[in-house]
C-alpha cells in the first residue's frame, strides 16, 4: 500500500466568504467576533481562490488533501435541506482535486457548529449528535460518489474541554459538567457517522489530538498522575471507540468530581462501530507530577494532584515542547494497545515568520520540526507500527482559532493584505521529502 502524503486545512480557517451563498453563522463566527477580535470572514479567501489553491497543493507533490466541509454552508442553521450553493463549492473542490491527481480526505466536523444548535444546548444536547448525522448525510449524498476517505469529528477533546470547560475555544463556556456531556455526545455523533459510512464501503477515521503523558519521575504518585492525565485526554476517547466502554478509572475520577457520562442503552455499541483508520493529531508530549509545588498530593477538594510540567526541550512559538521522540513512542503505543492502522492527520509547528522582500520565508525551525517528526514516523514504522500516511498542518497560514492571525502554522506564507501565497522553505523541503519517500 502506497504511503499517503498530504497537507491539511479546515473550512473556517481558510474559506472566508462567511456570509455568501447562504452560509449562516457558526459558533466560531460568534466567538471570533466577541472574544478573539479577529474573524474568519475573509481568512485566506479560499472560497474564491480554490482552483489556484489546488494548483498550489499539487505543486507540493502530495497525493492527498485533508479539508473539512462547513456545516452552515451546507446546511444553514443546522437543520433542513441542503444549501445547493454551498454544496456546489465542495463539488467543484472535489472535482478539481481529482482532476489533479489529489485524493480528497473529507472531515465532516471541524468545530464549526451552527450557532442555532449551540443556542439549543450545543454538544451538551444529545440531539446535536443526530443533527450532525443529518447534515453529514447531505454531504455524503452529494460527494459520496467521488470521496473515499471520510473523517468524522476532529479532535473531540478540544471541542469538549477547550470549548465547554476552559472557555478558550468556541462556544467559550466554563462548565466541567458540560464538557463531560459534550464528550459523550461527540462520540455518539462519531458513531452515528461511522455506522452511516461503513455500509457504503467508505474508509472511516476519527482524528484525535493525542500527546504523551510521561511521569515526571519514578515516584508512584507521578506515575499515577501521568496515567490519570492519559485517561482524561486519550483513553476517554480511545477505549469507547475500540472496546465499547469508558475506562473504569476515568469513570471513577469523574464520579469523584460529581460528574457522570450521559450514557443511554445502545450508545456504546454505536460509538464502537468499527473504523478503518485512527487519525493522530500530534504536536507535543507532556510530563506530569502528582505533587503540587508545595509537595501536596491532593488539592483543596481532596482530589489527586495532576500537575503538568513542560519537558526541558526547545519550544515552538506557541510554547509547545518539541518532542519528536515521544511521537514515535505514541505511535508504537497506539499500534500495540489499540491495533488500529494509523494515519497522522495533523502535525506541524508555529514559528515567527519573517518574509524577505519577495515574500519568501526561510523557516529553518519549522523545517527542522517537520523533518524530525517525519523521521519519528519512519522510526515507528520501522519498529512495526502500521502508519499509513502523514498530513502536515497546515497547507498555508490561516485563521488560527483563538490566536487569530498572530500565529502561523503554514507551509505556505499568506500575505493577508494581498492574499499572495508564497511557499516557505518548509514547503520546498516537504516536496523533496515526499519525492524521496518515507
Amino acid at each position: 500500500m502506497a504511503f499517503t502524503w498530504g497537507v491539511a486545512t479546515s473550512a473556517y480557517q481558510i474559506e472566508g466568504a462567511a456570509a455568501e451563498d447562504g452560509r449562516t453563522p457558526s459558533i466560531w463566527d460568534t466567538f471570533a467576533r466577541s472574544v478573539v477580535g479577529e474573524t474568519g470572514d475573509v481568512a485566506c479567501d479560499h472560497y474564491h481562490r480554490m482552483p489556484a489553491d489546488v494548483q498550489l497543493i499539487k505543486s507540493l507533490g502530495v497525493n492527498a488533501y485533508r479539508f473539512s466541509t462547513s456545516w452552515t454552508r451546507v446546511q444553514p442553521n443546522g437543520r433542513g435541506p441542503a444549501n445547493r450553493r454551498g454544496l456546489d463549492f465542495y463539488d467543484r473542490l472535489v472535482d478539481e482535486l481529482l482532476g489533479n491527481g489529489i485524493d480528497p480526505w473529507l472531515t465532516l466536523y471541524h468545530w464549526d457548529l451552527p450557532q442555532e444548535l449551540e443556542d439549543a444546548g450545543g454538544w451538551t444536547n444529545r440531539d446535536t449528535a443526530y443533527r450532525l448525522a443529518d447534515y453529514s448525510q447531505l454531504v455524503l449524498s452529494a460527494l459520496g460518489d467521488r470521496v473515499q476517505n471520510w473523517s468524522t469529528v476532529n479532535e473531540p477533546w478540544c471541542v469538549a474541554y477547550l470549548g465547554y470547560q476552559y472557555g478558550v475555544f468556541a462556544p467559550g463556556l466554563r462548565d466541567a459538567g458540560a464538557a463531560v456531556a459534550a464528550t459523550h455526545h461527540l462520540l455518539l455523533g462519531h458513531g452515528l457517522l461511522a455506522s452511516m459510512l461503513r455500509p457504503m464501503d467508505k474508509t472511516v477515521s476519527i482524528p484525535l489530538n493525542i500527546g504523551t503523558a510521561t511521569p515526571a519521575s519514578d515516584d508512584p504518585v507521578d506515575i499515577a498522575a501521568a496515567w490519570r492525565a492519559d485517561g482524561n485526554v486519550a483513553r476517554i476517547f480511545l477505549d469507547p471507540l475500540r472496546h465499547g466502554r469508558y475506562p473504569a478509572d476515568v469513570v471513577e475520577d469523574l464520579a469523584a468530581r460529581g460528574y457522570e457520562l450521559p450514557i443511554r442503552d445502545g450508545d456504546m455499541e454505536i460509538i464502537s462501530t468499527p473504523i478503518d483508520l485512527l487519525g493522530v493529531n500530534f504536536y507535543f508530549g507532556q510530563d506530569f507530577a502528582g505533587r503540587d509545588l508545595d509537595g501536596n498530593t491532593v488539592d483543596a477538594d481532596g482530589l489527586p494532584v495532576v500537575r503538568e510540567i513542560k519537558p526541558d526541550v526547545p519550544q515552538t512559538d506557541l510554547g509547545w515542547p518539541v518532542t519528536p521522540d515521544r511521537f514515535t513512542t505514541l505511535l508504537l503505543r497506539l499500534h500495540r494497545d489499540y491495533g488500529y492502522p494509523l494515519v497522522v492527520t495533523e502535525n506541524g509547528a508555529v514559528y515567527e515568520d519573517h518574509p524577505d522582500g519577495d515574500g519568501f520565508v526561510e523557516d529553518t525551525d519549522r523545517t527542522a520540526y517537520l523533518a524530525a517528526h517525519v523521521d519519528a514516523v519512519a522510526a515507528a514504522r520501522a519498529q512495526g507500527a502500521d502508519v499509513r500516511g502523514y498530513f502536515a498542518w497546515s497547507l498555508m497560514d490561516n485563521f488560527e482559532w483563538a490566536e487569530g492571525y498572530a500565529k502561523r502554522f503554514g507551509l505556505v506564507h499568506v500575505d493577508y493584505e494581498t492574499q499572495t501565497r508564497t511557499p516557505k522553505r518548509s514547503a520546498l523541503w516537504f516536496r523533496d521529502r515526499i519525492a524521496s519517500g518515507i
